[in-house]
């Protein structure tokens, strides 16, 4: 019964730590398609190759088992601090992660060998009904370790301290099998030592673990970090620089490591998003995406601005934007307004919930680029054909589009795929020093022009009537070219994305 319990603990905790991984390079790399192929697949192969290796250690398989449980406790458990380590201090990320999915695959994979010897030396039993017991035990152990990751661990720790806590559980798998083989030996008080290490071993990282996240953070960001968290959805940095100009400091938000804004030019950036929206009628506007509040402020600009629906996925940039000073402040306490309704939710099965409800004079897009699959789906034709009905007749939408300059497929894939959906586009672009050259689209029903609204809010730093004439210029090599539509099954504008961004 002991055995079959440590073949439960195992299974649990051999899948965690392929889903540690996975999560991990999804954090940290965006692309989670990519980090579960290799993951799974190299851990597969290092599982087969751990198997024949243990076929060498079956003739002391109490020892074998219990060297292999702890040197997954150490591997497993401490591959999460080591990964980040090698991403934010050596730039040594994949080597180092397929190193580490070899490791724990390898492991892994002696586990069940060395667990069907102990099995069949403590109670002689048919081969067939052993492999059967141990598979069936295997596949539930499975299930409850991929379960509770996801619905347990992440919700109650964070990645670093929840894979030090599976890998305990690793360590206590190896104590009751030596418990249940050893009781009454001498051996037994020597293998609940060297378990009792490796926990201390364990329980310092967990100790140590924020002081070491922090450590590890700062060396991937320029500037002092001021604020990080880690939401249900993203990694949250805030930092502050030094003083750049007369105004203020250069404060930046990044989500999953990318750039939302530097206060120094957002301006830039908004401006050109919002104010060619507002040209028509704004009495209801949508902002999808836009958590910084930082769209909304342009927007509240506009006395006659009835109502502003603000659909954002995260909960926690929203809520860092109405109360940390330093973007509040920078936002106007833009959520503040009472003409403000904000909706926490994502932007996609809103609009596919509301498209045939909803009607708004203006619409906003202002979501992260689409280097994943989760932000792809946000460029594609399915979501602007259900943005389009939820448009007024003479309403308009401004997408934001990325780089013309670094990812010149993506961003004319934006315009392709919303021309798709029969909406009259016009794109633009601009220059905004902290991104460089970037670009948006507006689309409207019929046939339109890039401009200001007649009469707009005085104050406006960056948007005039000739910058805008100016942006619908595109010198050569920045001119469209030929591609294909995105769509939810084909989503092209993600390849696009990440070969043009490949070389920067």
């Amino acid at each position: 019964m002991v055995l079959l319990v440590a073949v439960f603990i195992c299974a649990a905790c051999g899948l965690v730590y392929e889903l540690a991984l996975v999560t991990l390079g999804s954090y940290l790399l965006g692309s989670s398609i990519t980090q579960t192929s290799i993951v799974i697949a190299v851990t597969m192969f290092a599982m087969g190759i751990g198997a024949l290796v243990a076929k060498g250690w079956l003739g002391r398989p109490l020892l074998a088992f219990l060297a292999v449980e702890l040197g997954l406790a150490v591997v497993g458990g401490f591959s999460v601090p080591m990964l980040y380590l090698a991403f934010a201090w050596l730039e040594f990320y994949t080597p180092a992660m397929v190193l580490c999915a070899f490791a724990i695959g390898l492991l892994i994979g002696a586990e069940i060998p060395l667990l069907m010897e102990l099995l069949q030396r403590l109670r002689a039993q048919d081969a067939a009904r052993a492999v059967a017991n141990i598979n069936a035990v295997d596949y539930i152990g499975a299930l409850v370790g991929g379960l509770a990751f996801p619905f347990l661990l992440l919700p109650l720790f964070d990645l670093l301290i929840g894979t030090l806590v599976v890998a305990a559980f690793n360590v206590a798998a190896a104590w009751l099998v030596a418990f249940a083989l050893l009781r009454g030996r001498r051996r037994l008080g020597q293998a609940s030592v060297v378990c009792a290490l490796v926990l201390a071993l364990l329980a310092t990282m967990a100790w140590k673990a924020s002081e070491f996240e922090a450590t590890a953070r700062q060396l991937l960001y320029r500037d002092p970090i001021i604020h990080a968290e880690r939401s249900a959805y993203q990694d949250i940095v805030v930092t502050r620089g030094g003083i750049v100009g007369p105004e203020r400091a250069d404060v930046r938000l990044f989500l999953d490591g990318d750039l939302q804004f530097s206060s120094v030019d957002e301006y830039r950036y908004h401006e050109a998003l919002v104010h060619p929206a507002m040209a028509g009628a704004h009495r209801r506007v949508l902002i999808l995406g836009g958590g910084d509040g930082l769209a909304l402020r342009e927007v509240l600009k506009y006395d006659d601005v009835e109502e502003v629906d603000l659909v954002d996925l995260d909960p926690a940039v929203t809520d860092l934007a109405r109360t940390f000073e330093p973007i509040s402040s920078l936002n106007r306490h833009s959520f503040d307004d009472p003409r403000v309704r904000r909706t926490s939710a994502d932007a996609f099965t809103w609009v596919r919930e509301n498209t045939d409800s909803e009607r708004f004079d203006a619409i906003i897009v202002d979501f992260p680029d689409p280097d994943s699959t989760a932000t792809a789906k946000l460029y594609s034709q399915e979501l602007y054909a259900m943005l389009r009905p939820m448009l007024e007749r003479d309403g308009r939408m401004v997408v934001q589009s990325g780089s013309p300059f670094f990812a010149a497929n993506a961003f004319w894939c934006v315009r392709r795929t919303l021309a798709a959906t029969g909406l009259s586009t016009v794109p633009f672009h601009v220059d905004v020093p902290s991104f460089g050259d970037w670009g948006f689209v507006l689309a409207t029903h019929g046939p339109s022009k890039l401009a200001l609204p007649a009469e707009r809010p005085a104050g406006l730093r960056f948007a005039t009537p000739e910058v805008l004439r100016a942006a619908t210029v595109f010198p050569p090599d920045r001119a469209d070219r030929p591609g294909e539509v995105s769509t939810l099954l084909d989503p092209a504008i993600l390849d696009y994305t990440r070969s043009g961004w490949v070389g920067y």
